[in-house]
């Protein structure tokens, strides 16, 4: 059984999160007031195979400490290492053992920016809405809130009275200039949206859609400050480096290859006891791995292909090495050809 009292990687669900000491004077949020967390019954319904990445993720014993020192310390999860290491699946992981509800996600692209994490506004569906209005009578500017949605950041920093989890997946795909974008918002844990803070005036409560349901919040002056910071996962294929001023305020877990033990865990999580073929088929696995990048997933299919397929012992060999490709070189060494 693992020391943590709050993220103790065993996967059955707990209250540890209730455990969490207080956070540092200088993490320290009283943003109100205090929304409920959704529970993870919507993810359940919405997909199966999110909840089934978190029932079978097997975290290391680095990851458990790692993931209880972001916890402990309200800053976000740097999480590095190849494709396929379980890097995305991280968070789902914590948000069910933890019962922190539906993991809120953003995706990112070359082209995101801050203001698409924290909210959607669309100024022409407000336009032609007023200009419809105008056809029954007066013209009305019609309310800001109608026509703006927080996004998966925007929604996590809500005051929730326990932390909700987000994943920024892919952060090493932004534009340059994003995670320096990020600072501030995760180091103050707030936001302001300007359409909502000029219409304060005449309508200082505006109730906003979140990311991740039709439900409504109450914004208040267009400001927004978080109670429990949340559990946030950034990922990375450690493709670039990042600002020294970004590292420094992120807990950073490098995820690698698995261990032969940590690997059949992983398998028999997934697929149930390893067979004779199975433990052959983690041991291809790792010999292959040894002179180029495989993903952990890739022996998931291969295990589960080869008992399904009914083939003889040297196709079901052949159908291995196929589904495990080589991810980062372009020549596999056991059969000499070009992949």
């Amino acid at each position: 059984m693992s020391l943590w009292p709050v993220y103790r990687g065993e996967g059955e669900p707990h209250d540890g999160v209730r455990r969490l000491p207080p956070p540092p004077p200088w993490r320290a949020f009283d943003g109100g007031p205090p929304l409920d967390a959704p529970t993870g019954d919507e993810e359940a319904a919405a997909s199966p195979y999110r909840v089934h990445r978190a029932e079978t993720y097997r975290p290391t014993d680095k990851a458990v400490q790692l993931v209880n020192a972001a916890l402990y310390l309200r800053r976000p999860l740097l999480v590095t290492g190849p494709p396929g290491s379980g890097k995305s699946s991280l968070p789902y992981a914590v948000a069910r053992e933890l019962g922190l509800g539906p993991v809120l996600r953003w995706n990112i692209t070359s082209r995101a920016t801050l203001a698409d994490g924290i909210y959607q506004y669309d100024p022409l569906s407000r336009l032609y809405a007023a200009g419809r209005s105008a056809e029954d009578g007066p013209p009305e500017d019609g309310a800001v809130e109608d026509h703006l949605r927080l996004g998966p950041l925007g929604t996590a920093l809500l005051p929730y009275e326990q932390p909700r989890v987000l994943l920024i997946d892919e952060i090493d795909k932004s534009d340059l200039d994003l995670p320096n974008d990020l600072l501030h918002v995760l180091e103050e844990g707030q936001y302001e949206i300007p359409e909502l803070v000029r219409a304060a005036r005449t309508r200082p409560e505006a109730d906003v859609l979140i990311a991740d349901s039709d439900d409504r919040v109450a914004v208040r002056q267009g400001r927004v400050r978080c109670r429990a910071f949340p559990f946030v996962v950034l990922t990375s294929n450690g493709e670039r480096e990042f600002p020294p001023a970004f590292l420094r305020r992120c807990v950073t877990l490098e995820l690698k290859q698995p261990l032969p033990e940590h690997l059949a865990d992983i398998v028999r999580a997934h697929l149930g006891e390893l067979d004779e073929e199975a433990d052959g088929l983690v041991r291809l696995f790792l010999e292959r791995g040894s002179a180029g990048e495989l993903a952990t997933d890739q022996l998931l299919n291969a295990v589960y292909l080869t008992r399904a397929s009914g083939l003889a012992a040297v196709e079901r060999e052949d159908l291995a090495k196929s589904l495990m490709p080589y991810l980062s070189r372009a020549t596999d060494p056991l059969d000499g050809d070009d992949l």
